[in-house]
């Protein structure tokens, strides 16, 4: 990566004690913040942790140095260095004088946004998240740069606070030729934002730190115009903008409805839920919770309307390694906690493939210590050792039970109280068992005719209370057995090469195969090794096919046809 940051510049307005110290400092290069507190020792902000720069505390007249050589504070009390991408920011006394400031290292770095390139050409609206100081703002100027110079597009900066492209009347090279359209003050941003779609024809507008609901509101007036956004809002993660009643219209906005009777049974939800109000402004969301891995929703709107109905949708983590290259994988992480929380496959393509890289996961000998022994364990471990084994390897991963007419979170507690590792769906569709009450299922003919079709097998009770609703989930994890028993053997004295190609073939099934109803390829495997995999694969009743010739055969798993 290329880093142009002018940090002499910074520190040129510093008073001399502060200048020379910070010339030697070993970390210099890494700077993120100064800061000088009226009364206090000037402090340094690096990745690793502040530290103290002088034993000397700062003055009026250190204060009124450093004043003297910045231009004046606008309304947001911010200020800059002309040519350069630093932000001074002012603390201000109840008389209005400035008792403290805070200079912010602005630097231009090329390269950062390569794990994210291809989400550009997609021409979606992108809107990046995370809390201060993460890089938010060096990630969309480089974003800039890119779809303004190589993808050759119209480009409008809106610059409230001049962070983007620098201070001063002309734009810093780091954002290419990217117009940039200055704020006089932060009040007007959403009025400059709409002004720049009427007036200068862009094809994508920028827009750092969306905070006020007038400026969400254009965020989504200027979508359904037909122009690109890209824009930044504080927030750790989605969950945090679906909470925020000013930012929630950027994904959507929520809104509360009430069910009828019939449907409210039917999700086993109440009859008032919350639910997604409208199209997003934005449809790809990126949390940037450090500079080398960042969290990807490339569907805004399903994202958001799995996290209103309560489940936990699959994100894309992309990270740099430190040889260089990027790697992608999808995540999901479950309430109950449980280990195996990520989806070890990538996504090339629209097909899904098991890759060697990310199959580490399956293969690390603490992971596999967790669910399996070895040949010898097996031989000299007691029968209790037996059973824990035999409860270990049926949670691996989880039937999803479909509730209908209970409520939910009696059930969710019902399973959290026996420790069972099932988990609660809402889609019927992804459904392994049903569980109802007996008098609203009486009356529901589509869902019989559901489990019918698909050979669910629908569990009844006849009332709410939470002794019927145990003893059900005990009934139906103990159907689960006959499963778990052969699973159980089926892992029996298998040495590690063994044990990963079953764990690789049940996780490819019930991850993808099951939730995705999408094929997958299998790592090639030998001809020994194959079998194991094709007598789980006929435990599910799934249909498969071995392609290749001897040496380079592969096994590719097929979901069954709705």
């Amino acid at each position: 990566m290329l880093i142009a940051d002018d940090l002499d510049k910074l520190l040129d307005i510093l008073p001399s004690f502060m200048k020379t110290t910070l010339d030697q400092h070993p970390n210099k290069k890494l700077l993120i913040e100064i800061v000088m507190d009226l009364g206090r020792r000037p402090e340094v902000r690096f990745p690793d942790g502040p530290e103290y720069l002088s034993i000397q505390s700062i003055s009026w007249a250190d204060l009124d140095f450093c004043i003297k050589k910045i231009p004046n504070f606008s309304g947001d009390n911010r200020s800059g260095i002309e040519c350069t991408l630093h932000r001074i920011s002012s603390i201000k006394n109840r008389k209005g004088t400035v008792t403290g400031l805070t200079f912010r290292v602005g630097r231009a770095i090329f390269g950062t946004i390569g794990f994210i390139r291809d989400l550009l050409y997609t021409k979606e609206s992108i809107l990046l998240l995370g809390k201060p100081g993460v890089g938010k703002t060096t990630a969309i100027r480089e974003i800039t740069r890119v779809l303004s110079d190589e993808m050759q597009k119209r480009v409008v900066i809106i610059d409230t606070s001049n962070e983007i492209a620098g201070d001063g009347d002309i734009p810093h090279p780091a954002i290419g030729r990217a117009r940039r359209m200055q704020v006089s003050s932060p009040e007007l941003q959403h009025q400059v934002m709409i002004e720049a779609v009427e007036n200068h024809m862009p094809e994508v507008i920028i827009i750092d730190e969306i905070g006020t609901e007038l400026e969400a509101l254009a965020a989504r007036t200027i979508a359904e115009r037909g122009v690109q956004l890209v824009g930044t809002a504080h927030g750790n993660c989605l969950d945090n903008v679906i909470k925020n009643p000013v930012l929630c219209d950027l994904v959507g906005g929520i809104q509360s409805v009430t069910l009828g009777d019939d449907e409210a049974k039917r999700r086993g939800s109440q009859k008032s839920i919350l639910e997604r109000k409208t199209l997003p402004a934005f449809q790809v969301a990126i949390e940037i919770h450090d500079r080398n891995s960042w969290v990807i929703h490339e569907s805004v709107d399903e994202v958001v309307d799995k996290i209103l109905q309560g489940s936990l949708p699959f994100f894309q983590r992309r990270q740099f390694n430190e040889d260089g290259s990027i790697s992608i994988q999808s995540e999901n992480f479950h309430a109950t906690g449980f280990v195996f929380n990520k989806n070890s496959f990538c996504r090339v393509n629209n097909k899904n493939y098991i890759s060697q890289e990310n199959l580490s996961i399956l293969s690390s000998d603490n992971l596999l210590k967790n669910f399996y022994k070895s040949r010898k364990d097996f031989e000299n471990d007691s029968t209790t050792d037996n059973e824990n084994l035999k409860n270990n390897s049926s949670i691996l991963l989880y039937d999803q039970l479909y509730v209908y007419g209970i409520n939910i979170w009696q059930v969710e507690s019902a399973i959290k109280q026996l420790g069972l590792s099932l988990s609660l769906t809402r889609d019927l569709l992804k459904a392994d068992y049903i569980l109802g009450l007996k008098s609203s299922i009486k009356y529901s003919s589509k869902i019989r005719q559901f489990a019918k079709l698909k050979k669910i097998t629908i569990y009844t009770i006849h009332n709410h209370n939470i002794n019927s609703i145990s003893r059900a989930l005990k009934q139906i994890f103990t159907t689960r057995s006959t499963f778990n028993n052969n699973w159980y053997y089926l892992c029996m004295q298998r040495t590690s090469i063994e044990l990963n190609a079953i764990v690789e073939t049940r996780y490819a099934i019930e991850k993808i195969i099951f939730n995705n109803k999408e094929s997958v390829q299998l790592l090639p495997r030998y001809d020994s090794i194959r079998n194991l995999q094709l007598t789980l694969i006929n435990l599910y009743n799934l249909k498969y096919s071995v392609l290749g010739d001897n040496s380079d055969q592969k096994l590719i798993i097929y979901p069954n046809a709705s």
